[in-house]
């Protein structure tokens, strides 16, 4: 069984224009990705989806494989898609290209069920919101799974709702991380539904699957995870990669 990662990477971004050619200590944040999709022990290949022949030849210039895709797709999903028609690999790992700190594990620890149970046909991670401030916060996708592992909801409110001090909370809130791994024929019916009114409301793509009956196994991790989406989270990682000299 052939596991392999795709990165999807544009170059627009409204808050931070080529935000994967962002210099991250001497590497651009694309091939910081890479490079952890690579020490991932289950995946067998990495690949970069691009829109921009910058982000293309920077990928090649340092060793990686890189592929040139539409300039239209609405969604990372799609793009992935499209590089996947060209990757020979049954399990397909969509890798945010904003988060270079990602470790290694969770990637495992995403695609692992999806060896281990041939019924699931998407997984996703979550991790237990321990501050109040991001339980609150919009920008902090939180999660709901039933006794099943599997998702229930996906949410910009604060879910479950407080009845009790936040402290209190049983069961206790989670965010979700958005890194996705799909079965290929999956990922190729899901990217041909078209966007669902809670979709539409939340402007969150996975309630597409749910809102079409299909199940999203959620895993849970131990790992908060630092995305670049500000010139701020961008001065932040190079702190952090500096002090553990990575």
């Amino acid at each position: 069984m052939k596991i392999a990662a795709i990165i999807p990477a544009r170059y627009a971004s409204t808050r931070l224009e080529g935000k994967p050619l962002a210099d991250l200590n001497g590497k651009p944040m694309v091939w910081r990705v890479y490079e952890r999709a690579r020490a991932a022990s289950l995946i067998q290949g990495v690949i970069v989806a691009t829109d921009d022949e910058r982000i293309l030849n920077s990928v090649i210039f340092h060793g990686g494989k890189a592929v040139m895709t539409s300039v239209s797709h609405r969604s990372g999903t799609d793009r992935v898609a499209e590089a996947a028609l060209s990757v020979d690999a049954e399990i397909i790992v969509n890798l945010q290209g904003d988060e270079p700190l990602i470790e290694p594990w969770l990637i495992d620890a995403a695609v692992k069920p999806l060896i281990d149970d041939p019924s699931i046909q998407v997984c996703t991670l979550k991790t237990r919101i321990t501050e109040e401030d991001e339980y609150y916060d919009p920008n902090a996708v939180k999660v709901v799974t039933g006794r099943d592992g599997n998702a229930l909801y996906f949410s910009r409110s604060p879910i479950p709702f407080a009845r009790v001090p936040f402290g209190e909370l049983a069961p206790p809130p989670f965010k979700h991380i958005g890194l996705y791994v799909y079965r290929r024929d999956f990922l190729f019916e899901f990217t041909k539904l078209k966007p669902a009114p809670l979709e539409v409301a939340e402007s969150l793509e996975q309630l597409r699957a749910l809102e079409n009956g299909h199940r999203i196994k959620v895993v849970e991790v131990d790992y908060n995870p630092v995305s670049v989406d500000t010139p701020e989270d961008l001065e932040k990682v190079r702190r952090i990669i500096k002090e553990r000299g990575l």
